[in-house]
């Protein structure tokens, strides 16, 4: 048929050897939850399209997901309700089951009598448990496409990289291979043949996470419209001065697209595409596609090839031993998971920071990176470090529970894709940042006196 997309074969990858059958196509949506810009969308209604059989979305809501909180499922389940009212427009059906995802797809499956199953990628170890169970059993082809990445994980590379400066060539040879636009989602001319029952969006979500937990942030509002809003207006008004504002937490510089690429509700080549030919200072444009393209897509490498990506046993050698050596240093101060959690610190620029993620779900990438430096300041070991770093950051980002986010946290604790710096108490040769840093940096009051605890 002419117009459709093409997929790259080298974004596609089969998970199990079974026969095709003549049933229809499911897409198992997971991590890419959206209906357009989706190249796993996209090779699904293909499959369909050829065989001239129905397609259908199918979510899975896990209630045991990990970290999962009000927050997250609620701007999880929202967006979705956007995308299946875009699906249905497309005559797409749109499945919404609870419970535990390898049990319920194979179920769902069977029950349709589907002829294959296309899902995206993921390269969280719960995630790739959930395929790695569904592949043994499903009677019918189990396909995964990186729709998440540009260049697919892993075709930019078939091992752990050290860091940016050894996956940034190889992502240069390869961007102009994959960085395309896309073709949109046809209107589906094969109609399900069945029921397509009423989903209770907000039932799901009383369901998986009743008031209590952590609560959803007002003002951030998800789906993909709303995320294309703020990709347009970023492009409009702010990536031209991305060079020199993305750093300063009092600036708005920062593109705040990340909750909707965790959610996969805006694809990140989308926003790399229109970014390659907005009319701005090529300094900006590079910044940009640094931060979206390499350093983003380096934590999904990290997370895929390393097993241990959220543990100690997953820095390397030289940063365990450092930390293994200082371990018994005196800490200026040792605070307790629940004084970090509620900002009770000696720290005002890091307690406002602390502020900053447990109210608006976000807090600015320069100060992450300062945040999780000090836990590891005020921790009595590496282990307990990353595990303060990761519960907090699971808890209360909105795009935790990410690979951007344990990369994030090993790189702050673990010299994860840095170089062994000179030796100091606590951290050893782990590079260190400190308040009068932050303050040669951007004005650290104004900071404060926005994000105080009250």
């Amino acid at each position: 048929m002419t117009g459709r997309a093409t997929l790259n074969p080298k974004r596609l990858r089969a998970l199990n050897r079974a026969a095709r059958g003549p049933g229809p196509v499911i897409y198992w949506m997971s991590r890419d939850q959206r209906a357009e810009d989706n190249w796993a969308l996209l090779f699904a209604q293909e499959m369909a399209l050829d065989a001239r059989v129905p397609l259908c979305v199918l979510f899975v809501l896990d209630p045991a997901f990990p970290g999962g909180t009000r927050r997250s499922f609620g701007f999880l389940l929202r967006g979705l309700e956007e995308t299946a009212r875009t699906l249905r427009e497309k005559g797409i059906p749109f499945f919404l089951l609870e419970g535990s995802p390898s049990e319920v797809v194979n179920a769902f499956a069977a029950k349709i009598r589907a002829g294959a199953v296309v899902t995206d990628f993921d390269p969280l170890r719960f995630k790739r448990a959930w395929k790695s169970r569904v592949a043994e059993s499903l009677p019918c082809p189990l396909f995964e496409v990186d729709a998440h990445n540009i260049v697919p994980c892993w075709a930019a590379s078939e091992k752990a990289e050290y860091g940016a400066y050894t996956l940034r060539p190889k992502m240069n040879r390869l961007l102009p291979v994959f960085l395309t636009d896309f073709t949109p989602v046809e209107r589906h001319p094969f109609p399900w043949d069945g029921e397509t029952p009423a989903v209770d969006f907000e039932g799901a979500l009383l369901r998986v996470s009743p008031p209590g937990s952590v609560p959803e942030v007002k003002d951030a509002i998800p789906g993909t419209a709303a995320g294309m809003s703020l990709l347009r207006e970023f492009l409009e008004k702010r990536l031209e001065a991305y060079a020199t504002d993305r750093n300063d937490p009092n600036r708005n510089g920062a593109s705040g697209l990340s909750p909707y690429f965790h959610f996969g509700q805006v694809s990140p080549q989308r926003a790399a595409w229109e970014a390659s030919h907005a009319a701005v200072p090529e300094e900006s444009r590079k910044a940009f596609v640094e931060e979206l393209v390499v350093r983003r897509e380096l934590s999904d490498n990290f997370c895929l090839y390393n097993p241990a990506y959220d543990r100690v046993d997953g820095f390397p050698a030289w940063a365990r031993q450092t930390l293994e050596k200082h371990t018994g240093d005196p800490r200026e101060a040792l605070y307790t998971a629940s004084q970090l959690e509620n900002a009770q610190t000696g720290d005002p620029l890091w307690n406002a920071a602390q502020v900053q993620m447990a109210t608006t779900g976000r807090m600015h990438g320069y100060l992450r990176m300062y945040w999780g430096k000090k836990i590891l300041a005020w921790s009595p070991s590496a282990e307990e470090a990353l595990a303060a770093a990761i519960a907090l950051n699971d808890r209360y980002e909105l795009d935790g529970r990410d690979p951007n986010g344990y990369t994030g946290a090993a790189w702050c604790i673990g010299g994860v894709h840095d170089r062994p710096w000179p030796e100091r108490p606590v951290f050893g040769k782990i590079r260190t940042m400190t308040a009068s840093g932050c303050r040669r940096k951007f004005d650290t009051e104004a900071f404060i006196r926005r994000f105080s605890p009250s």
